[in-house]
């Protein structure tokens, strides 16, 4: 048994790419996208027919529904190979807009039906700010599931956790990337890998909140930057990854043990914390690292974003 078969019989996994033609061979449960992702999948020749046509299909239309358009074209394709779920991402410049994160998620949903998605197939993605998160508790209300993303601290979890939002998506690779250019020269790799690695311990400890108290939203481990990252948290609920390291999990026979587990998690001696928004905004400012990395994905998912539009533009 290679390691990929090995992670799924303890972890649901999910492919983490826009391009849809290297989900199959990989057969994930389910699939995650954002426009960063998107944006690389159709500068490749053979998407550029998916961007001509959506462009000259709706180029009339307002350049904002045209991306989200384009951006449902791709879920469709993913959900047409794929058993499960797919996330689509809300544009990041709505990140500290409650109301009009709320209307631009209920236009992919309807965009989603009129394709005959059913709304269970499809997860919204939203940035962990404290808008975000707020527009996720009342998009959940009305029956629309949510993936919180860019998320780098246990307060962001625990916020989501109150909010009952779906799943979140702890970032590893970021948080690691981060402390790793922090220490500089006195970075030492050997002593931060597998369970040492400052991402997966920030994932085992959201996980292992979770676990203990009961929060029943799916934690899902992204951002990786190597295959060892993806074995130290072997047993999270889900783990995204990308075409390029399934391929190497699935090319490797190295033996894979779950590394997490919710039964012990819930004999841990925890203490429960709640956060209020004022609570919430303390707390992460507190967080050098979550405070840094949640802004540089924003700005990033921006950034990536416009490129977008301009392509459907031109």
């Amino acid at each position: 048994m290679n390691q990929l078969d090995a992670l799924k019989q303890v972890t649901t996994v999910v492919a983490d790419t826009g391009d849809f033609r290297q989900i199959e061979a990989f057969r994930p449960q389910d699939a995650t996208t954002n426009p960063s992702l998107i944006l690389k999948a159709v500068q490749q020749p053979e998407y550029q027919c998916l961007l001509a046509e959506t462009a000259a299909q709706y180029g009339s239309r307002a350049l904002d529904e045209v991306v989200d358009r384009l951006l449902v074209r791709f879920g469709c394709e993913i959900l047409s190979i794929i058993p499960g779920r797919v996330s689509t991402e809300v544009d990041a410049r709505l990140s500290f807009d409650a109301s009009a994160t709320i209307t631009r998620a209920e236009r992919l949903i309807e965009l989603y039906q009129a394709q005959g998605i059913h709304i269970d197939r499809v997860l919204i993605k939203v940035a962990s700010t404290w808008e975000g998160i707020q527009a996720a508790a009342q998009l959940e209300r009305r029956g629309i599931h949510t993936n919180l993303t860019l998320l780098f601290s246990l307060c962001q979890a625990v916020a989501c956790g109150q909010a009952r939002v779906q799943l979140i998506s702890p970032f590893v690779g970021r948080i690691y990337d981060w402390f790793k250019k922090s220490a500089g020269a006195a970075w030492v790799e050997a002593d931060n890998t597998l369970a040492n690695d400052p991402g997966v311990k920030s994932v085992t400890q959201i996980f292992n909140y979770y676990k203990k108290f009961g929060i029943a939203t799916e934690v899902m481990g992204a951002s990786f930057r190597n295959v060892g990252q993806i074995a130290a948290l072997a047993g999270c609920d889900l783990l995204t990854i990308s075409p390029d390291l399934l391929a190497t999990l699935a090319g490797s026979h190295q033996a894979l043990t779950p590394a997490l587990d919710a039964r012990q998690a819930q004999m841990l001696d925890l203490a429960a914390v709640s956060y209020d928004e004022a609570g919430f905004r303390f707390a992460l400012n507190q967080d050098a690292m979550a405070t840094e990395k949640l802004a540089e994905g924003i700005r990033a998912f921006c950034v990536d974003a416009v490129k977008l539009e301009q392509l459907l533009a031109a």
